[in-house]
Formats: structure tokens, sequence, C-alpha cells
């Protein structure tokens, strides 16, 4: 119903509904009704996580539904019908990746076959192909399930490895697509087979894996205590630690500054990326071991991110627009240029932020129709535009459904 509206226009709306005034729904959150107003006619931009989930608590409703998260069956085009549904069966069913209740027996896929499959379901992620990796996970998890129930020993801690991984990578891509309850439990699951491998480098994945799900929730507080647990697990391991650990401990790092950026944790940001920087330093360049696409590029694009969750504009147009990610995943890449977009924006360079993020769209179209910040910005251009929109503009939002 509220899809085609701003989120400024949509707050209005959930706070009518509540029965709230202005000045209530303003002094619940710490703000002048003022404020609130500028924000409900769109005279102000709002695009901080941090406050908008804040608001989303005052008007007893979800982040997601004030970003209004978009349908997968809308927006993919190479995935079939039922992406999302198959994947959730997956996810529901109830029988374990053990022995007890492992349903029929069958011939297991070999270890090998498990993992040819989960690198091309993670690079299909990292190439923003988010419906294809989905339709891939609802036949890899079962699989990998029925090799843990299989397999003895050893072998059987592998699977749950590699069980984990594919449950990290569904938690992922699910955040993406705005299935917050769905990523969490393919998180919850993840962890569950990740203590069963035995692995750190595993279970210090499905940590990162937990903080995404909790901040797509808009738990950002719990998200940095995460961190901050999977820091003292992993301290034990990093005096000799390799390069793969190396890259899980600094994205782990990495996610919890984006956390600390949301909680407007300033102390918290600053050393949670100093340490991601320290672990790129002993890497000494970029990397994408165990998918992490992890190295002194990445650093560099969290210091914008969270740069603009913060609101320090000027920081994030320094260094943002400036960043070679050549280096790094599409994925990466795309994201980058929608915070780039995003600052250009801020800073009333509406030129160049559509053109950055048309080009963006170019590379990773799913990407950029899912994402909050593309619909956020191509509502606010459309709306606040004097006189007729451009032809590129109008097309744009068209594309995402909010023209």
């Amino acid at each position: 119903m509220t899809t085609q509206f701003t989120v400024g226009e949509r707050i209005a709306w959930y706070r009518r509904r509540r029965g709230l005034s202005q000045e209530v729904l303003a002094g619940r959150v710490g703000r002048t009704s003022d404020w609130l107003s500028k924000i409900e006619n769109g005279r102000i931009e709002l695009d901080r996580l941090s406050v908008l989930r804040v608001l989303a608590d005052a008007l007893d409703t979800t982040l997601a539904d004030l970003i209004a998260e978009p349908s997968l069956l809308k927006w993919t085009e190479d995935s079939g019908q039922h992406t999302v549904a198959a994947l959730r069966s997956v996810l529901m069913d109830y029988r374990p990746g053990t022995k007890f209740l492992s349903g029929p027996a069958t011939e297991p896929v070999t270890l090998d076959e498990i993992v040819t499959r989960l690198d091309d379901a993670w690079t299909a992620y990292q190439a923003a192909r988010f419906g294809y990796t989905t339709v891939q996970l609802a036949t890899l998890i079962p699989d990998a399930k029925n090799a843990v129930a299989a397999y003895e020993g050893d072998d059987s801690r592998v699977a749950s490895g590699r069980l984990a991984l594919a449950y990290h990578l569904a938690a992922t891509v699910l955040t993406k697509l705005g299935e917050t309850d769905l990523a969490w439990t393919a998180s919850i699951r993840g962890m569950e087979a990740a203590r069963l491998s035995e692995n750190p480098v595993v279970i210090g994945s499905l940590l990162r894996s937990l903080s995404h799900s909790l901040q797509s929730a808009g738990e950002y507080a719990e998200a940095v205590r995460l961190t901050h647990d999977a820091i003292e697990f992993l301290a034990p391991y990093m005096a000799k630690a390799g390069r793969t650990l190396t890259s899980i401990y600094g994205v782990a790092l990495l996610a919890g500054s984006m956390a600390a950026a949301r909680a407007d944790d300033r102390p918290t940001v600053r050393d949670f990326l100093d340490g991601a920087s320290r672990a790129a330093s002993r890497l000494g360049s970029d990397h994408n071991l165990m998918w992490t696409a992890f190295g002194p590029t990445n650093v560099a694009i969290h210091r914008v991110s969270t740069s603009m969750e913060l609101g320090d504009l000027q920081v994030a147009l320094s260094l943002g627009p400036t960043l070679d990610t050549s280096a790094v995943p599409t994925e990466r890449r795309v994201r980058h240029a929608l915070e780039v977009s995003r600052a250009f924006s801020s800073a009333n360079q509406r030129d160049q932020a559509l053109a950055t993020i048309l080009d963006a769209e170019q590379v990773a179209p799913e990407q950029v129709r899912y994402h909050f910040l593309s619909r956020h910005l191509a509502q606010t251009w459309i709306r606040t535009q004097r006189g007729k929109p451009s032809h590129e503009l109008v097309g744009f939002a068209q594309r995402l459904g909010v023209a």
C-alpha cells in the first residue's frame, strides 16, 4: 500500500495510522515537530538507518516497513517465480543435518561437489545475481545437510562447515532482499552447523552472518556486542592466523563498524575500522579468500559508508568518488557506488548522483533495484525536482517501481 510513498510520506502514514500528532511522535524520538514536519514533507532527506530505526520503534512498526522492502518475485529476472518460497521451505525444514530425523537415506553428493556448487553460488552473489543465488541455495542446502548426515568423523565436520557457509550465503542474500526473518533463521541454522564443524574460520564467518542479520532487523547495539564477542572468540587464533582467518577477522570488524555507525557510536566505529585496517595491512593487498573481498579497498569502502551513516558528508565526498574499487567483486563496487550517489545527492550534486547510480545499475541491476538507497534517492529526486524530471530519472524511477 505504501510502496509508492517517500520515506517521509510513509512515516506520516504510520503516524496517522497510530493516531499520533507530529508533536507526540517528535517528542518520542527527541526531535522537534518542525523537524518531523520537514521530514514528512520531503524538505529534509532521511536516509540514516539509525534515525529510521528510532522512528520505527516509536511507530511500533519495523524498519523494513518504513523503507518498504521490495518483493523478489517482482524484480528477479533470471530466477523463475518461486525463488524465496523455495528457499523458505528449505529453511523451515525441521530435519537437522544429523542422523537423527535426517529423512530417507539417499546417496550423498561428494564433498568436492558441494565445494564447487558453494563457490558457484557465492560467486554469483558477488556478481550481484541474487535470484540465481537463491535458486542454487534451494538445492545446495538440502544436499549439504544430507552429506552431514551421511558422512562420519572428519568428513562430517567438513560437510558441516560447508553447510554452515551455505546458510551464511542464504542469510546474506536474504538480507539484500529484505527478508529479515528468513535471514535470521538462516544465520541461526548456520551457526549450529558451524559449531559442529569445529572450525574457527567457519565459526568466525557465521558470527559475521549473525551481525548482518541483526543489522537487517535494526538491532545495531546487539550487532556491536556480537562483534566484540567475535573478536574475543578469534583472539586466541590470531597470533598464528593465516590469510583466510585474517580476512574473516577483518570483515567481522567491518560489519561491526557499520553496526556501530548505525548505533551512532563514533569511538567504536573508529576502533573497529582501525582494527580492520591493521588486518588489511597484514594481508598487504586485496583478496577474496572465503568470499570476504577483504583488504585495503574494502576498508576504505567502509570508511565512506560509516561516514555517511554518521552524517560526515565531507569525509565521504573526499574519499568516495576517487576510490578505485576495481580490485573487489561487483557487489562491493556497486554498494560503494550507491554510497557515492547518496553523498552527491546530499551535497545537492544531483546530476553526478544520478549518473553514478545509473552506471551502477548497468553493472548490477538487481542490486540497485533492491536497495533502500536506490528507491529513497529516486523518490526524493522525483518529488523535489524543479521543473520536469529528466527522461533518465523518470525511467530509473519506473524501473524501481517508485515513479
